[in-house]
Parts: C-alpha cells; sequence; structure tokens
C-alpha cells in the first residue's frame, strides 16, 4: 500500500510540473518566421536574439541579430537591458533553445517572443538571413 501510494504522489507530481510548464510555455508569444518577417519590415520595435552557439552564428544569422547563446544567458542578460522598450524576439536552430531563453528573459522583466521553427524554418522558408563574414 505505501509504494503505490508513494507511486500516486510521484505521478502526481510529475503531473503537476508538466502541467505548470506547459501553462508557462503558452504565456510566450510565438510566431512563425513569415510573421517576423512581416513584422520586422513593419516596425523597428523588435530585438532578434539568436541564442545558438558560436559555430552555428558564425555558419549564418538573420541579419541584425544579437548574439548570447543559451548557456551564456545567465551572465550576459544585462547587455539586453537597453532593449527593454522592445520586444525580444529569440531564436535558435529549431526553436527548443528559444522557447527556454524567452522564459527566462519573461522572468527577468523582458517583453519576449520566440520564432517557432527557428532559423531551420526560417531558411526552409526562403526569408532574408545573412550569412557571416
Amino acid at each position: 500500500m505505501n509504494g503505490s501510494v508513494l507511486l500516486y504522489v510521484l505521478v502526481a507530481l510529475v503531473a503537476i510540473y508538466y502541467l505548470r510548464r506547459l501553462l508557462i510555455t503558452r504565456s510566450i508569444r510565438t510566431y512563425s518566421p513569415a510573421e517576423v518577417d512581416s513584422k520586422l519590415r513593419e516596425t523597428h520595435g523588435i530585438l532578434l536574439l539568436d541564442v545558438r552557439t558560436e559555430k552555428e552564428w558564425n555558419h549564418g544569422h538573420l541579419k541584425g541579430a544579437v548574439h548570447i547563446p543559451l548557456h551564456e544567458l545567465g551572465r550576459r542578460f544585462e547587455e539586453l537591458d537597453r532593449h527593454k522598450n522592445k520586444e525580444i524576439m529569440c531564436y535558435c536552430q529549431t526553436g527548443n533553445r528559444s522557447l527556454t531563453a524567452a522564459l527566462r528573459l519573461k522572468r527577468l522583466g523582458f517583453t519576449v517572443a520566440h520564432m517557432k521553427g527557428g532559423i531551420a524554418e526560417w531558411n526552409f522558408q526562403n526569408f532574408r538571413s545573412e550569412r557571416s563574414s
């Protein structure tokens, strides 16, 4: 009996964790690459934040983006303070790391969003991109 109660408690805790994560994740604005392209054409109130690794950044990135790898974001977020009046559009390779970055920045008071599908989807849809020199 004690073992089954413990199992139920463990299952409940895991369910609560994933439900909480889902609700928090849903609080982040998500844009498709087409919507990001449109927003970039219409307004200058967006900052593109590339959270990929240095190697990925050097392979190619979106024009005008700021590069802070996800693993450095915790110690470098102050670099974004001057952009608090803008929406920070996080992107990565496929959209997973950018969602994590957006969640971290939201907790710090930034207005954030992330690009669904990342730069892979952006490139697939043939939008403007800039290769590093």
